[in-house]
């Protein structure tokens, strides 16, 4: 039997258009969870999807009481999902997974066991090894890197890590409690890390996986949000307290 946990966790899942692999996720979410023996939640947020996400959701929570849908109308972005989740939750352990099965969920229990044996934040790392992701061509490859090497001068001595725009993390509410966490963008874990409560964290290597149905949301105005990201923090970095 697994060792009962008295933290509750709330997972936050941040969709758009994922009918093709949600109740793939939430099934192996429900498999991957059942081991640790802990109080959990999944908190759903939609950004009022038109392919039928959220129906499937609606019908898989009818009989699942761990399931939560949320569906924001005319507002879009991964980072205020994420916060809107972690909002509607009382768990004392957050996290976030993507919902296009690039990020495989058996690699959850790690990352929470990790933050109960002591860490603020666990992170799964697509750089903590070699060769952990699979169908990029040079050209995106590339444009990983750059984006991860920019952050080299925000991050923090003593939390600095390989990768920190992991899209997958768990950590506890304290790093976040009385932070304004800005609600624009996709990398909320660079920002965590930049203005939130941390003290330690660990990566935890995983295979970066393939979407499996859907389209990625990534474009042009994501990588401008991001630059635009890169300079709010670089400006709250010069006026925080050394």
């Amino acid at each position: 039997m697994p060792v009962v946990s008295a933290q509750k966790f709330g997972l936050a899942i941040p969709t758009l258009n994922e009918a093709g692999n949600i109740a793939v996720l939430i099934e192996r979410l429900h498999a991957s969870l059942e081991s640790l023996g802990i109080h959990y939640e999944l908190i759903v947020v939609d950004d009022d999807s038109r392919d039928g996400t959220q129906e499937i959701v609606a019908q898989m929570a009818k009989d699942d009481p761990r399931l939560k849908l949320l569906v924001r109308k005319g507002e879009r972005g991964l980072a205020g999902a994420v916060l809107c989740g972690w909002q509607h939750t009382d768990a004392e352990l957050l996290g976030v997974i993507d919902a296009d099965l690039q990020h495989p969920p058996e690699v959850l229990p790690k990352l929470v066991r990790a933050v109960e044996d002591g860490y603020d934040i666990a992170i799964a790392s697509r750089y903590a090894q070699p060769d952990s992701v699979t169908g990029w061509n040079f050209a995106r490859r590339l444009v990983s890197a750059l984006g991860t090497w920019v952050t080299a001068p925000l991050q923090r001595p003593g939390l600095r890590v390989k990768d920190p725009l992991s899209g997958y993390f768990v950590l506890r509410r304290k790093c976040v409690d009385n932070v304004h966490l800005k609600p624009q963008g996709f990398k909320i874990l660079l920002e965590i890390l930049v203005r939130g409560n941390c003290r330690s964290a660990v990566e935890i290597p995983f295979q970066f996986g393939l979407r499996q149905a859907g389209e990625s949301k990534a474009n042009f105005k994501v990588a401008l949000d991001y630059f635009f990201q890169l300079g709010r923090l670089s400006r709250a970095l010069r006026l925080r307290p050394r």
